[in-house]
């Protein structure tokens, strides 16, 4: 897929999608803030394309102080009411259309890491992410709203795997591509699903 051209539909959608979206900002920012008076906003460094870092916005999901917590798990207690039907529908990332409008983003990409995040690997050693086969590659496009691994990798499996699905969307990428990964997007938003993704659809 041309890179300008590519570049042009993020813009065009992504403005096209603040507009359409402006009446849900208002509704989930006015509940994110009566809920219990914190931001309406979190503001997180990225590791976008080719190392570059950047601010990711999301509508705040989780209660004012969560970072200061427990580690994130699957029923998280720091998770909000609003927060959870956010998450679910993945629309906690609204948001991030002013990303791409930006070009911090894309709309389909590899998702964005945290600089210097690690994993823990079977035997309890630490590694860097960026130490992983295929970090490299996945660095060479700007990081994605939705993508592959987004939409297809089991939330639960090793960076490695997940890597090779952004290391297949870089070699094969395509209009084609970017369409039906936007569409099957909006399928898994329409259903609520988001905290259960990594199933085939």
């Amino acid at each position: 897929m041309d890179k300008l051209a590519k570049r042009c539909f993020d813009i065009v959608l992504s403005a096209l999608g603040l507009i359409l979206s402006s009446p849900l900002w208002l509704i989930f920012s006015a509940a994110i803030k009566l809920a219990d008076g914190g931001p309406v906003f979190y503001g997180h460094e990225r590791v976008g394309r080719y190392g570059r870092r950047f601010k990711s916005w999301k509508f705040r999901s989780m209660v004012p102080d969560a970072d200061r917590r427990l580690q994130a798990a699957d029923r998280d207690p720091r998770v909000t009411k609003i927060g959870r039907m956010l998450r679910a529908t993945a629309l906690d990332e609204l948001p991030q259309l002013w990303n791409i409008l930006t070009g911090d983003m894309s709309f389909v990409g590899p998702r964005a890491l945290v600089p210097e995040e690690i994993e823990v690997k079977g035997g309890g050693e630490l590694v860097s992410l960026e130490k992983i086969p295929g970090y490299e590659i996945r660095g060479r496009v700007r990081p994605g709203l939705t993508g592959l691994a987004q939409i297809y990798a089991p939330r639960d499996i090793p960076r490695r795997q997940k890597f090779r699905y952004d290391a297949l969307y870089v070699a094969r990428q395509s209009f084609c591509l970017d369409i039906r990964l936007i569409l099957l997007s909006f399928w898994i938003t329409f259903r609520a699903s988001w905290e259960a993704r990594g199933e085939k659809f």
